[in-house]
């Protein structure tokens, strides 16, 4: 019984996760959509999107610079380690 429960537990947790990314290195289409339409709005043109330490990350260029962008889960900018170096 103690052993149904936590698969139960489990799936409800995985079930209730945000859906942003779907797996290590790829993005979920709709949240690569709706980046999409906020980055060009802001003037980025969108290369690529990754999926990496549970974080999205969007290559973009902007007035000729290429530039690395990180979303979490709930597609708010963060800074990344990466960043800060």
């Amino acid at each position: 019984m103690i052993r149904k429960s936590a698969v139960a537990a489990l799936a409800l947790t995985l079930l209730s996760a945000p859906f942003a990314m779907a797996s290590e290195g790829k993005v979920d289409a709709a949240a690569q959509e709706t980046l999409t339409a906020q980055l060009t709005a802001e003037g980025y043109e969108v290369r690529q999107f990754k999926s990496e330490d549970g974080l999205i990350e969007v290559y973009v260029v902007k007035d000729g610079k290429m530039q690395e962008l990180w979303f979490d889960a709930d597609l708010k900018q963060v800074e990344h380690e990466e960043d800060e170096g």
